[in-house]
């Protein structure tokens, strides 16, 4: 194992929440002269790490502990009936992995999604600066997931292969594609690769109990969340 007490960490200044207006909001950042290494990034995140852009974090907030770490255990997972109809309803797409890059066709859709989806949060107004700062990171274990219909892209999902799981880092779509449930979808399609490829927990990211926009993600049961240092399934 990786002797992660010798790992430098800095914390940024309070800031406001993004999530909850009336917090104010604290970041760990493994320092960014530390080099990507995957088996460092795969036990942060068994800490509740993320990862977006070159950047490994995590909340550091000294009064709220309201983002908490969650993961989907991929061998676990029993699709409910709604989650079946959405399979069953986008059986006919394509998914392929590539390398992460910058090109007019995910940028076209990035600021479609943006712009229709969350054009009242924090990444609004989109840029080209931005895409490629966030998401497009030539790093060997970085993916992005092309979901095509007859060669029509409809969904990327941006997703870090680790050696404990898949790490769902974000999913941009084609927001006039409603009934296809692509985001959910999206999420259905790597739990069941991860349980393909003989890996642990897709991980999802910060769920947060008071936050509408976060409350799509304990619709996945079994879920696990990082509570006092441990994961512990939600019942």
């Amino acid at each position: 194992m990786t002797e992660l007490a010798r790992l430098k960490f800095y914390a940024t200044q309070p800031h406001p929440c993004s999530y909850l207006p009336e917090e104010q909001a604290t970041t760990l950042f493994l320092d960014p002269s530390q080099p990507m290494d995957v088996q460092v990034y795969a036990e942060l995140s068994e800490m509740g790490f993320r990862r977006s852009g070159d950047h490994l974090y995590r909340p550091h907030c000294q009064r709220c502990t309201a983002c908490v770490p969650a993961r989907i255990p991929a061998d676990q997972f029993l699709p409910n009936r709604q989650q079946r109809r959405i399979l069953k309803r986008n059986a006919d797409i394509q998914v392929k992995a590539v390398r992460p890059a910058f090109n007019e066709e995910y940028y076209d859709l990035y600021v479609r999604y943006i712009e229709q989806r969350h054009a009242d949060g924090d990444m609004y107004p989109p840029s080209r600066d931005q895409f490629s700062t966030f998401l497009v990171r030539d790093l060997p274990f970085a993916r992005f997931y092309e979901f095509r219909l007859e060669g029509k892209l409809l969904a990327i999902a941006v997703t870090d292969m680790l050696p404990n799981g898949l790490s769902a880092v974000y999913t941009f779509y084609d927001p006039d594609q409603e009934r296809r449930s692509l985001g959910r979808f999206a999420i259905l399609w790597q739990i069941g690769e991860a349980a393909r490829l003989g890996l642990q927990a897709v991980y999802l990211g910060y769920w947060i109990k008071n936050c509408r926009k976060m409350s799509y993600k304990t619709q996945y049961r079994p879920i696990e969340l990082f509570v006092n240092q441990r994961w512990t399934t939600l019942t």
